[in-house]
């Protein structure tokens, strides 16, 4: 069992929008602020989804160097693009956020219902994302929504080999409607499935935030937090900003005799190399 936990945030997603979720962080500044906050009460790595001018979600290459090149000169955090975008971005705007050269990226393992949506995951855009993030060094994160998706893991890591970094690490996203459950049973079959040898971590959505959380703390896993996944603190009741979120997973965190990684070690634990 891991005896400290890596914290991810998620500020943002691409599912909210902004005049609905009036403290979402859309902006660059409002992005990097959130970072701040964040790292200041416990993260270490950021996974980021961007917007536009009018606050939708963006996969603009310009926008996307942008903030990757804010976030590292006023933040120690890891930086962790998303690939998956929106539902309705195109594979080649999803391969091509990879020039941004973030220090991670996810790389979703599978095709999965999302709500009243699919998020369209073809084996042949899997592996293509695998062996870019290979070629620039880019440490992959791999989001299962799925168990079944971790046996497509085991086939990606028999034909194609190790990723960046020569470690495997996992986020297991939890309660997406269509998905699989947030709840210890599927955690605990999921821990089964894992490779040899890789680390994980945990993303409950929405009524799932807290569940998951306690669960995988007590089998040794790392957690994902963030606006992206909830924006319910408690019943009745809105999240402030992302930092509360971190800070509640912190608190958890050091109750369990976990406390959190900073970003340094966060980066040996996944294989990204230290910043010089």
């Amino acid at each position: 069992m891991d005896t400290a936990t890596m914290l991810t945030v998620a500020p943002t997603g691409a599912e909210h929008a902004k005049s609905d979720v009036p403290n979402l962080p859309v902006t660059l500044d409002e992005l990097v602020a959130t970072a701040q906050s964040c790292e200041q009460v416990g993260a270490a790595m950021v996974h980021v989804h961007i917007r536009d001018d009018q606050a939708k979600p963006t996969l603009d290459p310009a926008r996307l160097k942008d903030t990757v090149a804010a976030l590292r000169e006023r933040t120690n955090l890891i930086v962790q693009l998303s690939t998956g975008g929106s539902v309705h971005d195109p594979e080649s705007d999803r391969l091509a956020v990879l020039d941004a050269l973030p220090d991670s990226a996810s790389c979703t393992m599978g095709t999965v219902n999302f709500g009243d949506e699919v998020f369209l995951n073809r084996w042949e855009f899997i592996v293509e994302l695998h062996k870019r993030m290979q070629e620039r060094n880019i440490v992959p994160e791999y989001e299962i929504f799925d168990l079944g998706q971790l046996s497509s893991l085991r086939r990606l890591l028999d034909q194609h080999g190790l990723p960046a970094g020569g470690k495997v690490h996992v986020d297991l996203v939890m309660g997406v409607p269509g998905g699989m459950p947030g709840d210890l049973e599927t955690i605990s079959a999921a821990l089964r499935l894992l490779p040899q040898g890789a680390s994980f971590s945990a993303t409950g959505v929405g009524r799932a935030t807290l569940p998951v959380m306690l669960a995988t703390l007590s089998a040794g896993g790392h957690l994902r937090i963030g606006m992206e996944d909830t924006i319910s603190y408690a019943r009745g009741e809105r999240v402030k900003d992302n930092a509360q979120l971190v800070a509640r997973a912190a608190g958890l965190a050091r109750i369990a005799q976990r406390p959190p990684l900073d970003p340094i070690a966060a980066r040996h634990l996944i294989g990204v190399p230290i910043a010089a």
